[in-house]
């Protein structure tokens, strides 16, 4: 039995120059297909952080698995109660249930094409994080957002001692 039942959509197609933008360069979020464009099969993004620059802090998702495929640099990634190092060409799939959170390397930049499956609406939530980076939102809304979003925030001893080493902290 397949989890994704099939639906009638057409292809989807999303050129660069119109995929939106959240953040500001180094540090960028690039919004190309939600849940909605593709029938409720996947979500997915292009996030491009700079040089040992943080991405997202530890969560997880009920529901969904996230695939995180490097596409240049370097990131350390959070998977359950280890953080592993992933390079050019590396993919890590993080199952439903499972901590996890990404950042660039230190001393390194990453670009990576995020997948989130099945999809979830998810552009909002990433809207909502760049009216926070400009002080529009506050983090009282982000939390009251976490069911919505299927995105459940969690502490990691692990993960802030890896960031403060590996960060010179």
């Amino acid at each position: 039995m397949s989890l994704i039942q099939p639906v009638e959509h057409g292809a989807v197609i999303v050129r660069a120059a119109d995929a939106e933008i959240v953040g500001q360069s180094p540090s960028t979020i690039r919004l190309l297909a939600d849940s909605s464009a593709t029938g409720g099969a996947l979500s997915t993004q292009r996030v491009t952080l700079g040089r040992g620059a943080d991405g997202a802090t530890p969560h997880h998702h009920t529901a969904s698995s996230e695939l995180f495929y490097v596409l240049d640099g370097e990131a350390q990634i959070l998977v359950g109660e280890s953080v592993v190092t992933a390079g050019e060409g590396d993919l890590v799939v993080v199952p439903p249930n499972t901590a996890h959170a990404f950042a660039a390397a230190p001393g390194a930049g990453a670009d990576l094409l995020i997948v989130i499956t099945p999809g979830v609406e998810r552009f909002d939530y990433f809207r909502l994080l760049g009216r926070l980076g400009r002080g529009e939102a506050t983090l009282e809304e982000l939390l009251e957002a976490q069911e919505l979003f299927d995105n459940h925030f969690l502490d990691s001893p692990l993960w802030r001692e890896t960031r403060a080493v590996e960060n010179g902290g």
